[in-house]
């Protein structure tokens, strides 16, 4: 039984030998590049196995071959009750159309939850508290949550015809520390870099896109006027044939005129006029005194060509509404970012509280270290240039616990500017910040999930993706407008309408008369107002006809380069959304390769930090024993907070980078239950549940060196 148990191990041995040969014969790049391969890496350098190509996945050749993007759910988030897309209502008190619309003003003051958090002079802070309390009070989001009300009122305009003011949908981003580097959009059509430009037409940066541009719409809110006027007019005769003998004739003209007009999606506009005029006079030529006139008209317009057709003149109502989707995809990146930030914001401080502990600890040892020294000093057991160089540590590890406490108390700072409002209150403000949640550093699914599958996960759901197809769609909507505004105005237009004359007949009338050899049965029989306004109505004196108007541009230069250029801006929309899913994809992938370094790189931290406790645990002890120097311990107490700082900076890492792919593929909210409608509304009931949390664990013992790893 031995003998075979030899022979076996013989065999291993020879084996082992045979693999060390073959491994010590090829070249250290390829034995580095298995090594990685058998941790679970990809090998950089390693051919692409054949795959079938396919150009087109989607149906549009041409286009992105990636799913189509999750719409932000629920459409047409509100922060109120209050939909500003729809006018006041008329009825029963139509001075309702002319009354203002206050705005509710912001509040300024703390939620109450800041408050409860408040105990012992501190603020106990945990990273559930911290996302609440940003998402209740942070400035960015409030100042883009007033957005989704903006693109209301550019709602409302474009029902009526009017064009659009446009919504600034960039990220707010006033809020200081913890940014992030994911991608933002902006710059309007095809921008590649942040803009002042939003999800409308306008300003876009310091340029004008074509975007809202072609065939004005016809005004669909229906138009009263009127004009009432009184005109009294005495004027000198030169002739007195021709005045009757007066030499001087007397008018007085009183005009009611009033008119309605309105367009229509179908490129038709009504108008209607109604006119009354009533005349005194004192020449005797007048056959009535006073004199009524009354005279309407209605005339049907309807564009032939340029402006013909509800896609015409609808087309800033499928924007605007386009624009309301856009600043709810924006809103949600609003969220996605601010929620980023304030974990950034909260694992530096995390970072910095730890770190102050660290020095403490390290100026401790020091200070303990130099009055063990100037014991033995007095004893005349050690020379004094030792206990110099220990008072030069303490000195150091002092200047550095200030430094350490100065970035703490400014991490704090900058912790509170971001989840409250108000900082007036002095005790609030003078509070330090506890953090209580610690990263865990469980592995998450995404750090095993195909890259393919998270890089779909991100085209799906990224806000900025869904926000640029929207884009597009303004775009083409656009193109079709100014490919009809290339067309020459043709209107058709007709007309109907009817007058009335009459009053009350002139004294003078059956003299004139007769004066003219007429009879005085000539002379008409007093006509009131109301039958002047029958005869207006009743088609006895009718007023009708239609005609054609014919508006050609010659050259058309204009209308050819607006044309050109929303062709160019299109293709630039098309060529930023590929570049948006180029930019996500890599970003995906370094964000899962960035996860498994900052682990290695925790666990090196760790296991560095626990060496070098043990060595200057070793060394303390040695050092007892007088088998070493004051410098060796103080080098190794250097080591120990180096190990410490590197620990500290990784985990930090860590944490920042796990919330930053959370960020890329927009799983934030879906991942720690926040409702974006509640979010919307600014009241947040229930506090996220964030995983990955772990309390704070103070540091261990130096564990003994063991003889296994």
């Amino acid at each position: 039984m031995l003998e075979k148990r030899s022979v076996r191990l013989t065999h291993l041995q020879a084996a082992a030998c045979v693999a060390l040969v073959l491994v010590s014969s090829v070249p250290s790049g390829y034995a580095q590049q298995n090594l990685v391969l058998a941790a679970g890496q990809t090998n950089p350098t390693a051919p692409a196995v054949p795959q079938t190509i396919e150009n087109d996945t989607t149906g549009q050749a041409g286009v992105p071959q990636a799913p189509q993007p999750a719409l932000t759910q629920p459409l047409f988030l509100r922060p109120s009750a209050k939909d500003y897309s729809n006018g006041k209502k008329g009825f029963p008190n139509p001075l309702k159309w002319y009354t203002a619309t206050d705005y509710p003003a912001p509040r300024l003051s703390n939620t109450p939850r800041l408050d409860d958090l408040l105990k012992d002079g501190k603020i106990y802070l945990s990273l559930s508290d911290a996302v609440t309390l940003a998402l209740e009070n942070n400035y960015d989001i409030a100042i883009a949550r007033i957005n989704l009300d903006i693109a209301d009122t550019d709602l409302l305009r474009a029902k009526a015809g009017s064009s659009l003011r446009g919504v600034s949908t960039g990220v707010v981003a006033n809020t200081l520390g913890g940014s992030t580097s994911t991608i933002t959009g902006g710059g309007g059509p095809g921008g590649t870099s942040s803009g002042t430009g939003g999800g409308g037409t306008g300003a876009n940066g310091l340029v004008l896109s074509t975007n809202g541009s072609g065939p004005t719409p016809e005004n669909m809110d229906p138009v009263l006027t009127g004009g009432l006027e009184y005109q009294a007019n005495d004027q000198q005769q030169s002739n007195l044939l021709f005045s009757g003998g007066l030499p001087e004739l007397d008018t007085n003209t009183a005009t009611y005129n009033f008119g309605y007009a309105q367009g229509f999606l179908t490129g038709t506009q009504l108008t209607v006029a109604f006119n009354n005029n009533r005349v005194t006079t004192n020449s005797t030529e007048s056959s009535y005194n006073p004199t009524l006139t009354t005279s309407f008209l209605a005339t049907v317009t309807q564009h032939l060509l340029q402006g013909f057709g509800t896609g015409i003149n609808g087309r800033f109502i499928l924007q605007a509404k386009n624009n309301r989707r856009i600043t709810d995809s924006a809103f949600r990146q609003q969220l996605l970012y601010t929620v980023n930030q304030i974990e950034n914001i909260y694992w530096g401080l995390v970072s910095a509280y730890e770190d102050e502990q660290a020095k403490e600890r390290a100026l401790a040892q020091s200070t303990q270290l130099t009055a063990d020294n100037r014991k033995q000093l007095e004893i005349g057991t050690l020379a004094p240039l030792d206990v110099v160089n220990s008072d030069a540590s303490v000195a150091s590890d002092k200047q550095a616990l200030i430094a350490s406490q100065s970035n703490l108390e400014y991490q704090q700072l900058i912790m509170k500017q971001a989840i409250a409002r108000n900082l007036n209150d002095p005790q609030l403000a003078n509070a330090p910040v506890v953090p209580t949640d610690r990263v865990g550093l469980d592995r998450l699914p995404e750090e095993d999930m195909p890259v393919e599958d998270l890089v779909r996960q991100a085209y799906v759901n990224n806000p900025q993706i869904e926000q640029a197809v929207l884009n597009m769609k303004n775009n083409q909507i656009t193109i079709k407008a100014e490919k009809n505004g290339l067309l020459p105005t043709v209107d058709a237009y007709g007309f109907y309408g009817g007058g009335g004359t009459g009053g009350a007949v002139s004294p003078d009338c059956k003299t004139t008369a007769l004066e003219f050899g007429l009879p005085p049965s000539d002379c008409p029989g007093n006509t009131n107002y109301g039958n002047v306004f029958t005869n207006t109505l009743n088609n006895s004196s009718p007023n009708y006809g239609a005609g054609l108007n014919l508006t050609i541009s010659l050259r058309n230069r204009t209308a050819q380069a607006d044309q050109a250029r929303s062709q160019m801006e299109l293709r630039q929309s098309q060529m930023r959304l590929q570049q948006l899913y180029t930019q996500i994809r890599i970003q995906v992938i370094n964000g899962q390769y960035a996860l498994t370094n900052d682990r290695a790189q925790v666990a090196a931290a760790q296991a560095s930090r626990d060496y070098a406790a043990q060595s200057l645990d070793a060394e303390q002890k040695k050092y007892k024993l007088g088998a070493s120097t004051t410098a060796n311990v103080l080098q190794q107490g250097r080591n120990l907070a180096i190990g410490e700082n590197t620990l500290i900076s990784a985990t930090a890492a860590y944490a920042k980078d796990r919330a930053a792919l959370r960020q890329l593929l927009s799983t934030t909210l879906g991942d720690y239950g926040i409702s974006i409608e509640a979010v919307a509304a600014g009241t947040v009931a229930q506090a996220p549940l964030i995983p990955g949390l772990t309390a704070p664990k103070a540091p261990e013992p130096v564990k003994p060196i063991s003889a296994t790893p």
